[in-house]
């Protein structure tokens, strides 16, 4: 298995936060686990457009930063669930903005938003 690459070291705090929620899927993934514990085919439906591959990397690196926590059952089949942490549910407010943010933005210009799902900012 590959050592992850270690990060820069942020120089201020929105480094030290995109450093940890940047890219295409995180969000989205603590967007979906905001509603509770989930399954890996639970997220996996829940971002469509998601590969297995990016899936389960950014899963890692989201339980590498303790944003998430993961929890193997030891069955069979296995069965893995994954959850907020404290500090995953800490950023939920910060999701919310975002969200409304973007769905001005979309709505000013024009734009369909085709995923528009209820979603649990706590």
């Amino acid at each position: 298995m590959k050592k992850p690459v270690p990060k820069a070291i942020p120089t201020c705090p929105v480094d030290y936060a995109f450093q940890r929620i940047g890219g295409k899927y995180k969000g989205r993934i603590l967007s979906a686990l905001g509603f509770g514990i989930l399954r890996y085919g639970e997220l996996k439906k829940s971002i469509p457009d998601i590969t297995p591959k990016m899936l389960t990397q950014a899963l890692r690196e989201l339980e590498d930063d303790d944003l998430i926590t993961r929890k193997v059952y030891l069955e069979v089949p296995p069965r893995v669930e994954y959850e907020l942490s404290e500090y995953g549910r800490d950023f939920l407010p910060a999701i919310r903005v975002i969200a409304e943010w973007g769905i001005k933005q979309m709505n000013l210009r024009q734009l369909p938003i085709l995923e528009r799902r209820q979603t649990k900012y706590a």
